[in-house]
């Protein structure tokens, strides 16, 4: 019997990295049993500065999942955070390789204008970003991201907000009650307009925008494991609270 390969690919955050789900990454990767992928954003890194845009945010997204293709998995499982559930959301409407998406946080809005200084002038006025991390990491995060990535990120937002209106593959939304970047109101809309007949919204008390470090991590990451290793079928709409 030839088992059916599967594999986990995670998309980071705006100003993000793959250390942001590290412990998902390793949780799946022990207990579900899955092949996980993790991947840098091109200009997330100070070598890759004025790669820092939707395009290639775009691109090579396809690249790290066209790869898993062509290694030969047939069940593909996404896992995006904020700005990589947005672009989540696109890949899961163009590629039938896709058969579950868990959209953490997904930045269709934000609490930010543009005017304001957007993501990154919520991200300086944000206390748990700033608790979260050291004052020089913090800035580091910043920093690595010409200005310019800004308007790329609203670009992105723009160009691919409608795509929840075509998942109809099973989908997971987590959603802190307290973030401070991207309103919980946004999910609850998300969750109402996709199609999907199987959908799972949790919503974490009391808890901000970064979801993957903070003291409830062993439990949500139980929570994508159930989801992910659930057959489909098994997948019932509803809300849930932690």
């Amino acid at each position: 019997m030839i088992r059916l390969r599967k594999a986990v690919l995670i998309i980071h955050g705006f100003a993000g990295g793959t250390y942001d789900q590290e412990y998902l990454a390793n949780h799946l990767e022990l207990n579900a049993k899955l092949d996980v992928y993790n991947f840098t954003l091109p200009g997330h890194d100070v070598k890759s500065r004025e790669k820092a845009t939707c395009a290639s945010w775009i691109e090579e997204s396809e690249r790290q999942l066209k790869f898993l293709i062509d290694h030969g998995y047939k069940k593909i499982y996404l896992v995006g955070h904020s700005m990589g559930g947005v672009i989540a959301c696109y890949l899961a409407t163009k590629y039938k390789e896709i058969k579950k998406i868990v959209l953490a946080a997904p930045a269709f809005t934000h609490l930010a204008s543009e005017k304001e200084g957007g993501i990154l002038g919520a991200i300086g006025k944000s206390p748990e970003i700033i608790k979260s991390y050291s004052t020089d990491e913090f800035f580091t995060r910043v920093r690595k991201l010409p200005m310019t990535a800004v308007k790329e990120f609203f670009k992105l937002i723009e160009k691919y907000q409608d795509t929840p209106e075509e998942i109809k593959i099973p989908v997971m939304i987590l959603h802190g009650t307290k973030d401070q970047i991207v309103p919980i109101t946004s999910s609850e809309d998300i969750f109402e307009i996709i199609p999907s007949k199987h959908k799972y919204f949790v919503k974490i008390e009391d808890y901000y925008h970064d979801l993957f470090k903070g003291k409830k991590v062993y439990d949500l990451s139980e929570e994508i494991e159930n989801f992910l290793i659930k057959p489909s079928f098994m997948i019932k709409t509803k809300n849930k609270e932690m």
